[in-house]
């Protein structure tokens, strides 16, 4: 029994160095792809010294980094100044412990898997907080409470959007949801509430598609993952032009890179719950087509992980183009598009999703 649990605990302790080393690598992946595209789109070539291509740029950036001396400001509170950048990586870190990867491929399987994520990665706001407060700087704090503004406003739009999957999949657990979205199914699901595509499988059997009100969810969603993510249009947090650079003025060395992979990480989560929620999760976009079983041929764990990240990599590149394409938003047209625009467009989606469950599913 001893040994089977000290078992348990180092799967625990690996996955954990996993998702840690995922995190990292997609933030040193990101930036790098970021430049690209900004270059891509502005006409220019971007990073090209160092490495071929420039493919070893952001890793020259971090071994920069860790040479940088980890100065606190003499005004600063010590304690909160230090402790900000953990708690802003560790809320994003842990939300992705519920996510699913494939067929039975959870690091960490939780009924409630949505709420907890949704809860986990509010706890971010108050490592904000923390880092401007803590900061003593004018700068920092005006950065820190637009953010905090910012992402508790967004959550609800968000939150309401993510309801009106929920009530039509009667489930908070992500495996569930993402179980019903394929040929896995153990339920009848129905294109757009009349055709059954249960053991079709494919794009069709997808949330967007089962029901068409849950499309403008899912633009909504996105829409308030890139405010939750302090995103372009809506950076306002960390506007340079205005800001210098928000709540993260003062930090560096290790303690910037913390709020960097913070961010970044943050991209990908997002983007991810977008894809197990709404677009089909680890099923394939493949459809059963007679004796033609594409999606049965396409199913399973290795193949989960491949649709999961392509299709959560192609919603990033959407956020990276979004960023370098579109002007920044005011602070009162960012918080006049939540309050009067996106929340009463996922409240009426969520109303729908009651009658569609009630009426059609």
């Amino acid at each position: 029994m001893i040994s089977g649990a000290l078992n348990n605990y180092l799967l625990y302790f690996v996955i954990a160095i996993g998702l840690f080393v995922f995190a990292a690598l997609f933030t040193l992946f990101g930036v790098y792809a970021e430049r690209k595209v900004s270059a891509f789109i502005q006409d220019r070539l971007g990073p090209t010294e160092v490495g071929k291509f420039g493919l070893l740029q952001t890793f020259a950036d971090f071994l920069k980094m860790l040479q940088k001396e980890l100065i606190i400001p003499a005004a600063a509170d010590k304690w909160l100044f230090m402790a900000a950048p953990a708690i802003i990586f560790v809320a994003v870190y842990l939300g992705f412990a519920a996510l699913p990867w494939g067929p039975g491929l959870v690091p960490a399987h939780i009924n409630l898997g949505l709420y907890y994520v949704l809860a986990i990665i509010s706890v971010e706001t108050l490592g904000i907080l923390m880092a401007g407060w803590g900061s003593n700087n004018k700068y920092s704090i005006l950065g820190a409470m637009r953010s905090a503004a910012q992402i508790i406003s967004y959550e609800i739009p968000a939150g309401f959007a993510l309801i009106s999957v929920v009530m039509i999949a009667q489930s908070l657990d992500l495996q569930v949801i993402s179980a019903q979205q394929g040929v896995t199914a153990q339920e009848t699901i129905k294109f757009f509430g009349f055709w059954d595509v249960t053991h079709i499988g494919g794009i069709l059997s997808w949330n967007i598609f089962r029901a068409p009100h849950l499309l403008i969810a899912f633009v909504i969603y996105f829409i308030a993952s890139l405010a939750e993510s302090n995103r372009a249009p809506f950076d306002i947090p960390e506007a340079e032009s205005e800001l210098v650079a928000g709540f993260h003025t003062e930090f560096t060395g290790l303690r910037f890179a913390f709020v960097f992979l913070a961010e970044y990480s943050m991209m990908f989560l997002v983007s991810m719950v977008a894809i197990v929620v709404f677009v089909g999760s680890w099923n394939t976009p493949l459809p059963n087509i007679g004796s033609v079983r594409l999606a049965d041929w396409t199913t399973g764990p290795g193949w989960g992980i491949f649709w999961i990240a392509m299709k959560t990599l192609l919603l990033v590149a959407a956020q990276m183009w979004i960023r370098w394409t579109l002007p920044r938003f005011r602070v009162d047209q960012l918080m006049n598009l939540c309050w009067k625009v996106l929340t009463p467009l996922s409240f009426l989606c969520m109303l729908i999703s009651g009658i569609w469950r009630v009426w059609l599913m």
